[in-house]
């Protein structure tokens, strides 16, 4: 039954989902017309909605190419190939290998979403090519779903945010005090929620790989290493030795480590996009041990990064008309969360916040961007029922993990690295997303 579930889910989503740029496209059309029928404004206010918001994240969208770029430049050298296929000689038959990378990214994930984000996809690429049999599409959905529990981990924005303090202007008076993670990372209850998923996903991922005769599997030769013809130095010229020799690489490489060892000495392990792109990128440089050999690399990895650069404006511009309000203040991502506050009550309340932002999140795929748009909303909707704001805030942030299982906007950086489309992998994610949503909704219901 459990097979056949996901079989249908594989097939539905193969036939009937677009690619992800026209994905981004027809979100666009919905939340237009939704926008207008929903706050009274006319055409014209929801096009300067989506205009003003179309360029918003730029910075964003370089962090996410240069996600894809350093990842798969670092994949590329010849130490971390052979430490990726030491640890793919771990498992040794299909269901394991979607067990084991199953787990691993869901550590690596709730350590850090960054450095989750990458190393899965490319784990996943190693591990097709030491385990015949094993069912490439699955690989990366498996990598690629340890997404949803990422903003419960030690690098979700949101109870970092809460625990900074200085919100009470974004919360609305609520939070006049920070909150230490020891009330939302680390509370008992998220704790739970986290080993949970960390013993049911693995499970469940195992128990969907085809049947053999069903499998996709990766054209290992697609990984296959290319053997460099070394040229004579004796015909280089000036320009062709500076780019053959380790010199260079070497004094650049240092300049980076030195920073990294600073930023680890004042900041601690404290890990955002930037530093792990920067340690990434330096790694890249060191370990290719040229500058041909590197560069030769990143020409092979750009490829990947398209997507993000022509998608993420568009869901730019998507969270630009959700968040553009009419002349009474009132906007689209307003009405869903008010549409969920009304009818909640103290012990219903952390579920039905959850579950709107999962909504929300479907068209505000950034935590950034669901913490301004709900926590304005939520917090003292929250507070004014007597909910625990450390709660409040946690609920926003596990709902804007949840649907991001079934959203290609964070699927991009992935899908460039695996070289595969979202309806390769959504089939799948869409299961998880279910197992996942019944975990977190009977935690918010009962545990908190």
């Amino acid at each position: 039954m459990f097979k056949k579930f996901t079989n249908g889910c594989i097939a539905l989503v193969q036939k009937y989902l677009p690619d992800a740029f026209l994905f981004a496209v027809i979100l666009t059309i919905i939340v237009f017309v939704a926008g207008m029928a929903t706050t009274g404004q006319g055409p014209v206010d929801m096009i300067k909605h989506w205009g003003d918001g179309f360029w918003s994240l730029l910075g964003f969208a370089m962090q996410m190419a240069l996600v894809v770029v350093t990842g798969y430049v670092l994949a590329d050298t010849k130490p971390v190939k052979k430490a990726l296929d030491k640890l793919a000689c771990i498992p040794k038959t299909p269901r394991s290998a979607i067990w084991f990378i199953s787990f691993i990214s869901l550590i690596a994930m709730f350590i850090n979403w960054g450095f989750g984000l990458v190393i899965g996809p490319l784990f996943a690429r190693r591990l097709s090519k030491k385990i015949k049999g094993v069912d490439y599409r699955l690989l990366i959905a498996s990598a690629y779903a340890s997404i949803a529990n990422w903003h419960g981990g030690i690098s979700g924005s949101i109870p970092l945010k809460m625990a900074t303090g200085g919100l009470e202007a974004e919360t609305a008076g609520v939070l006049t005090a920070a909150i230490p993670i020891t009330e939302t990372i680390f509370a008992p209850w998220n704790l739970i929620m986290q080993l949970a998923i960390l013993i049911i996903i693995p499970l469940v991922n195992s128990a969907m790989h085809p049947e053999p005769d069903k499998v996709v599997a990766l054209d290992t030769s697609l990984l296959e290493e290319e053997v460099a013809v070394a040229k004579d130095k004796s015909l280089m010229t000036p320009a062709e030795r500076m780019e053959n020799s380790p010199i260079l690489s070497m004094i650049i490489g240092v300049g980076g480590l030195a920073f990294i060892v600073y930023w680890f000495a004042t900041k601690g392990f404290n890990l955002d996009l930037n530093i792990v792109n920067f340690i990434f990128l330096f790694a890249g440089i060191i370990l290719h041990g040229n500058p041909r050999n590197f560069l030769d690399s990143v020409e092979g990895s750009v490829k990947g990064a398209a997507g993000v650069l022509i998608q993420f404006p568009f869901y730019a511009g998507i969270m630009g008309m959700m968040v553009g309000a009419n002349a009474d203040g009132v906007s689209l991502a307003k009405i869903i969360s008010d549409g969920f506050v009304s009818v909640a009550t103290v012990k219903t309340f952390p579920l039905l916040s959850y579950l709107s932002a999962g909504i929300v999140n479907f068209f505000v795929p950034s935590g950034g961007g669901q913490w301004a748009v709900q926590a304005p909303i939520m917090m003292p909707a929250g507070a004014e029922l007597g909910v625990n704001p450390a709660v409040t805030g946690m609920t926003i942030a596990w709902g804007d993990a949840w649907t991001n299982l079934i959203q290609p906007f964070w699927a991009l950086p992935a899908l460039g690295i695996a070289g595969l489309g979202a309806r390769d992998i959504m089939g799948y994610c869409i299961i998880d997303l279910i197992v996942i949503g019944i975990i977190t909704c009977l935690g918010f219901a009962f545990l908190v």
